[in-house]
């Protein structure tokens, strides 16, 4: 294990240049690096469309990289080893809110049956979608810039109702296109008050005051989620959870008879793209960054969960099981 050291941009640091199709490095006095300072940093895959880029002058730097992107947020790249610890404590993190789930839905239900369209019926409808519909929270810059769209910047022509209950068709982050359809009444009541509204914005999320319809912004949905856990939990939490959960639930069903270690493969990339295709992520980042290594390694040893019969009419009891048994698989 590397003893790594803790690192600021505002440190001493190296950058890179334009030079033809690809960079030169250098230091802080101009003159180019040796070609062993070189690779280390080729091999740190620093997006090409990054400016400003600050360079760690040491391998064992906690931070690597730093850099401005397309958005014009800063970036980072980290040493593996930290951000492998740094997952570590952010599944156990989520895991211990998940216990909280069944609590925290219980009280979105009643500010769903709130009268009108105050900011904390608006926001548990937000908290709802995320429950159900695996969505970014979404931001103005992304919009802005990309012509992306995530939960509070959807707009009232990205959501149409079926039969079925809601379709939302979006372009979400990197340009893919969602379809996500919500079977929930009371979902589908405050939705539909909202993109009847008079007034505001094209937005659906949005939410009444005494002087008259405002949108519902990410803050106002983390501000909510503040109210309903004790943990700090962000919406980002709800997918990397669901994630985690989903993969749970495709192992334990998968057709694979896993008994041998081909089989477990074919099984947990089964499991990875299904996940990947809810998320609207590459497989890559749908296992680096979402599910649970835990889930992968107890399969791996030949433990899953128990799925809940699908007999169970009650969805948000029978996903109360599910997750209880993926808290007790993991514990």
């Amino acid at each position: 294990m590397t003893r790594l050291r803790k690192v600021s941009p505002q440190d001493r640091g190296w950058t890179r240049k334009r030079a033809g199709k690809g960079f030169t490095y250098v230091d802080e006095s101009g003159k180019r690096l040796p070609q062993s300072e070189v690779e280390r940093i080729r091999s740190l895959a620093i997006p090409p469309a990054w400016r400003d880029v600050w360079i760690c002058t040491v391998p064992n730097g906690h931070v690597q990289a730093v850099g401005i992107d397309d958005a014009g947020r800063k970036q980072y790249l980290y040493h593996p080893e930290w951000r492998a610890k740094q997952d570590q404590l952010k599944f156990e993190r989520i895991l211990e809110a998940a216990a909280q789930f069944p609590a925290a839905r219980k009280r979105v239900t009643q500010d769903l049956h709130q009268e009108g369209m105050p900011l904390t019926r608006a926001a548990a409808v937000a908290v709802r979608l995320l429950d159900l519909g695996y969505f970014r929270i979404g931001n103005d810059v992304y919009t802005d810039a990309n012509g992306s769209f995530g939960l509070t910047t959807l707009e009232r022509k990205h959501v149409r109702k079926v039969k079925e209950g809601l379709v939302f068709s979006f372009e979400g982050k990197g340009g893919i296109s969602q379809q996500v359809t919500i079977r929930d009444e009371d979902v589908a009541a405050a939705i539909t008050q909202m993109r009847r509204r008079r007034g505001g914005s094209d937005r659906v999320l949005a939410y009444r005051t005494a002087s008259g319809w405002r949108d519902l912004e990410s803050g106002d949905v983390n501000a909510y989620l503040a109210e309903l856990f004790d943990a700090d939990v962000t919406a980002k939490d709800f997918r990397t959870w669901h994630a985690t959960v989903h993969a749970a639930v495709a192992l334990a069903t998968s057709p694979e008879p896993g008994d041998t270690q081909a089989s477990r493969r074919r099984a947990v990339k089964e499991a990875i793209q299904q996940v990947s295709d809810y998320l609207g992520n590459t497989p890559t980042i749908a296992k680096n960054s979402y599910v649970d290594p835990r889930v992968l390694d107890r399969y791996d040893r030949g433990e899953t969960i128990t799925v809940p019969s699908s007999s169970d009419r009650d969805p948000m009891k029978r996903q109360a099981g599910i997750e209880k048994a993926v808290r007790t698989l993991l514990s």
